[in-house]
């Protein structure tokens, strides 16, 4: 199955593959650059080289940019980012049968630059091999300290705990770095608490202490849209004087 948007889920692509032998493609696109702009195939020598474990880990990423198209990945000041698998930025598509403006919209000439790229709205990384990897949407990235924290793969992680059901991490304004992670917890049935060291401790396998949310709340539901994804916007507005109210 091909799966587009944001990364499934590492524990569902493996229960699915595993009780169904189904394997979950992660593609990646937009309605202005194709919906297929990228394809996660494995290169014939990474699947022979790489273990089974960091096979699954690359099964993560978006994939590699389909022939035809130019992307790159830049800075807040427009620089290209090393394909280091690690520099992460804004992702810019360029191509024959990519979107070069909107049709008597003016106020929307931001979202191209001069040299005829899209800018996606989406932060990511290239590593070394071309792989493409998203790591948030710009509007949601946490920049803590000048630093940026991945709400995707945060989330990801979490919904990889057994006990979690949902799982949303979203970006609060905070008076001494700028922002700090909030996240916002659903357990399964039949679990009615967790501790919040508990959660934390397991988040540190996979981020550094600084990452780490300081607040963790457990909630009944997670606001969504009508289609399903985690309504961000109105979290954050519930939750912006959670760091800074007295």
């Amino acid at each position: 199955m091909i799966c587009g948007g944001s990364e499934p889920p590492i524990a569902l692509m493996r229960d699915f593959w595993d009780e169904t032998g189904g394997e979950i493609i992660h593609s990646y696109g937009s309605t202005e650059a194709m919906s297929n702009s990228t394809l996660n195939s494995f290169k014939p020598w990474l699947k022979k080289e790489l273990p089974e474990e960091e096979l699954w880990e690359l099964k993560k990423k978006q994939g590699i940019i389909v022939s035809g198209l130019d992307v790159k990945v830049v800075d807040e000041n427009g620089n290209e980012l090393p394909h280091d698998g690690k520099s992460s930025g804004e992702v810019l598509f360029r191509g024959p049968w990519v979107t070069t403006n909107y049709y008597k919209a003016p106020h929307t000439m931001n979202c191209f630059t001069e040299d005829g790229y899209f800018r996606s709205g989406d932060a990511g990384c290239i590593d070394s091999e071309g792989y493409l990897k998203i790591t948030d949407r710009i509007k949601d990235v946490i920049k803590s300290s000048g630093e940026w924290i991945s709400s995707i793969d945060m989330e990801n992680s979490l919904l990889n705990h057994p006990r979690i059901l949902e799982a949303a991490v979203i970006s609060i304004p905070h008076p001494k770095w700028d922002e700090r992670p909030l996240a916002l917890i659903g357990l399964r049935e039949g679990f009615r608490s967790m501790k919040k060291e508990e959660i934390q401790g397991y988040l540190a396998k996979n981020f550094t202490k600084w990452q780490l949310p300081e607040e963790i709340l457990f909630v009944d539901s997670i606001p969504r849209t009508s289609v399903g994804k985690l309504n961000k916007k109105v979290m954050r507005t519930e939750y912006q004087d959670f760091f800074t109210k007295s």
